[in-house]
């Protein structure tokens, strides 16, 4: 399902296959959590702004409007009328980071709904059984989130315990994608590779999934607040050992520059809200670095956001004037800034994956790495 086409040094120029197409990586998955991507941005937006995979969100999806109503709609890419390639992540992230009350056991999470505070138990199997009805392209396997840093003996119990977990995932997906009734009888299954910042439980853990022959591996439980050197030292210490038939998924990153250094470090896959969040509060990525729209000097600014984009936005619209509908709170603001980040993201993998096609990565980087980094100097 995956194919390496071409490599320099650990960065990796592939392609993989599924059921919903052809997915072209390294890639970045447009997050649309609850099934849209805040700020106004529909499944046909996405068409329009590069979009090769969307990310849902398994546990924001149950909660509301519930796993059972979108399976008896058709699933996912029937409800969303997105039909290329969907990601939903297992749930664990949210479980442990929204539920203010969560009891972990060996058969799985008991916690209360963020939404009505109704009790909700979800374990491996529940979680394997909520995007079998979502009908997703690659369900991710559910993982124990420990908060970072953790105790070292504690991290390692919880590795193992994931572990535990996974082969349950593995066992249940096998039985649900045999069902006659199953929307999904394809889904993938990615695995998530866990221990906080202990390199060699990192690499312990990765050794033993990798053992599991999943469709993917992800590297999960970073980017929550550690320093981008350890992340990147992490990612150094953890890929050796990743399968390298198998496509690599860093999750929750992140910035165009972490994004340019993680595929350098051998990620394939990436996903992060940063590009639409970021955008409903005027904050702009650019060719020539970052950008904050309500800033006074752009109130007779006739430029597009970026004369290097070709986005919807850039084509018709001027600074001037989407940073006025910033000031006047109209929602059109959001929306056209979200247009055009995800529009720069998904370009952005455009251009790394053709950088990597020519064998000059390495410019690339040394180039757009600090670059889209900096503050916009006019």
């Amino acid at each position: 399902m995956y194919k390496l086409l071409k490599q320099e040094g650990a960065a990796r120029r592939g392609e993989f296959s599924t059921v919903h197409g052809v997915i072209q990586t390294p890639v970045f998955m447009n997050v649309g959590t609850a099934a849209a991507i805040k700020g106004g941005i529909s499944s046909l937006d996405l068409a329009d702004l590069k979009c090769q995979v969307e990310l849902c969100n398994t546990y924001h999806l149950h909660v509301r409007p519930g796993d059972e109503v979108i399976y008896k709609l058709g699933g996912l890419h029937k409800f969303m009328n997105w039909h290329k390639p969907i990601l939903t992540d297992s749930g664990g992230f949210q479980v442990f980071s929204l539920a203010k009350l969560r009891k972990i056991k060996e058969e799985g999470v008991y916690f209360n709904s963020h939404v009505d505070g109704r009790r909700i138990f979800m374990g491996p199997e529940e979680s394997m059984r909520i995007q079998s009805h979502l009908g997703s392209t690659i369900a991710m396997a559910f993982d124990e989130c420990v908060e970072n840093p953790a105790p070292r003996s504690y991290s390692q119990k919880s590795c193992e315990r994931t572990t535990r977990w996974l082969k349950r995932c593995i066992a249940e997906m096998k039985r649900l994608n045999s069902l006659e009734d199953t929307i999904n009888p394809n889904q993938l299954l990615f695995g998530i590779n866990q221990g906080c910042t202990y390199d060699d439980i990192r690499i312990e853990h990765m050794k033993a999934i990798s053992e599991l022959d999943l469709d993917g591996y992800a590297i999960g439980g970073l980017a929550v607040g550690e320093p981008t050197d350890v992340m990147y030292r992490i990612i150094e210490s953890v890929e050796p050992f990743m399968p390298k038939d198998k496509p690599r998924y860093l999750m929750g990153v992140g910035t165009p520059s972490n994004i340019i250094e993680g595929v350098y470090r051998g990620v394939d896959f990436f996903d992060c809200v940063m590009p639409s969040r970021n955008a409903r509060h005027a904050t702009i990525f650019t060719w020539n670095g970052i950008m904050h729209l309500t800033n006074a000097r752009y109130e007779l600014d006739e430029r597009p956001i970026d004369p290097e984009c070709d986005c919807p936005t850039c084509r018709n619209f001027t600074r001037a004037y989407v940073r006025h509908l910033f000031k006047a709170d109209e929602q059109l603001a959001g929306r056209l800034a979200v247009m055009h980040n995800l529009y720069f993201y998904n370009t952005l993998m455009e251009r790394i994956r053709q950088a990597l096609d020519e064998g000059r990565y390495g410019e690339f980087r040394a180039k757009y790495s600090p670059l889209l980094a900096s503050k916009l100097s006019d």
